[in-house]
């Protein structure tokens, strides 16, 4: 008897430890359907988030197979027992879900459900979601439910802890994005600065040569030859800025998409001939992917404006759950100690910084004459 609820409690525990690890929201909203059919060992479980428009901002499901989910087509509405649970924000424990006057009947595709559970989960007074489960695993009598008070009291705790998770990754996530603005603000001042007095430069200089085309146009030849290196450093300040604000794509195309679009435009833009290959990655969290990106734009950037070389090619491969970018060129390389001693990073203390700060490393293999490896790894999640 005493081996049961220590088996309870341990698994009330790693189901609330597995809650904690994620930050993203969509992860979050996983983990607490997955512990919830885990724990209360029922074959369906699904959590929807309401939005404000009558249906659902995110809804997740457990038990469902990719194609049933597929097959089933679009998210449900808040209606029948799911828009009982949100509106009146009581628990539901019933027999048959099917025989209940508020059943409205589900797609051809749906698996058939018989004995539920749910119940809300509340932040404060706000109904944010909703959490339920089907099909209980065990013999059922007829006419009797599956579920049991207890189980209605263990899902009320996870209820609880899922309120708790749920509100700190949209928490997070609201901060990251508040961080990305903060960013986004600092490169529109940067940008506007470099390029503001690029174009002044370039004004006078235009001026200068238009004023001594007649009287010495060779002097006049040098000054419209600053004129186009004036007019290239503009266009380089307005590219790396354009490709620098756009990490939103992330969220949308993915971290393998994203880079290959960017390097694509780089290759484009430039003179080197720039490529990229990705084998095997998988999605990373959130903050990985930014890192990389971030790490690859610096990396692009100075082999691109330093090197000199004629080829950087970027590769990003699949390593133990995590990934390894790599970017090569093959420029004029420099001595990295030397770079250290004479006080210049090329944006290498960045680098290190951000792949630290999500429990990576950065390496960095150069010499004169050798050109540049720069290696990142990042772990899984």
């Amino acid at each position: 008897m005493s081996q049961g609820p220590r088996s309870g409690i341990a698994a009330v525990s790693s189901a609330l430890l597995a809650m904690s690890r994620h930050l993203e929201v969509r992860d979050v909203l996983k983990t607490i359907v997955a512990s919830a059919r885990e724990l209360l060992d029922a074959q369906y479980a699904a959590l929807g988030v309401p939005d404000d428009h009558g249906g659902f901002a995110q809804f997740v499901v457990d038990g469902v197979s990719d194609e049933q989910w597929k097959a089933i087509g679009p998210l449900p509405r808040q209606h029948g027992i799911l828009a009982a649970m949100l509106q009146e924000a009581e628990i539901e424990r019933l027999a048959d879900v099917r025989k209940d006057p508020r059943f409205e009947g589900w797609p051809s595709e749906h698996p058939d459900m018989s004995d539920f559970l749910g119940l809300p989960i509340r932040d404060g007074d706000e109904v944010i979601g909703a959490l339920f489960l089907a099909n209980k695993n065990c013999p059922k009598p007829e006419g009797s439910c599956g579920f049991t008070e207890e189980d209605e009291d263990l899902l009320g705790i996870l209820a609880q802890h899922a309120a708790i998770a749920l509100t700190n990754a949209r928490l997070y996530e609201r901060s990251r994005e508040l961080t990305i603005e903060e960013e986004r603000s600092r490169l529109a001042h940067e940008l506007h600065d470099a390029v503001s007095q690029k174009l002044f430069s370039l004004r006078l200089t235009a001026q200068a040569a238009a004023a001594l085309i007649d009287r010495d146009p060779s002097r006049a030849k040098g000054e419209l030859h600053q004129v186009a290196a004036l007019a290239a450093e503009a266009a380089d300040e307005l590219r790396a800025a354009v490709v620098e604000l756009r990490p939103a794509a992330l969220d949308e195309d993915g971290l393998v998409a994203t880079l290959r679009t960017q390097i694509q435009v780089l290759d484009r833009a430039h003179s080197a001939r720039v490529t990229f290959a990705g084998r095997g990655v998988k999605a990373l969290p959130s903050a990985q992917e930014e890192a990389v990106l971030r790490v690859a734009q610096e990396a692009l950037h100075n082999a691109l404006r330093h090197s000199g070389g004629e080829h950087v090619d970027v590769t990003l491969d699949r390593r133990a759950g995590g990934a390894v970018l790599r970017i090569t060129d093959d420029g004029g390389g420099f001595d990295p100690k030397a770079i250290r001693r004479a006080g210049r990073h090329l944006g290498l203390v960045s680098m290190r910084d951000r792949a630290s700060g999500v429990g990576g490393t950065l390496t960095v293999e150069s010499a004169p004459g050798k050109g540049t490896v720069i290696e990142m790894e990042v772990p899984g999640g």
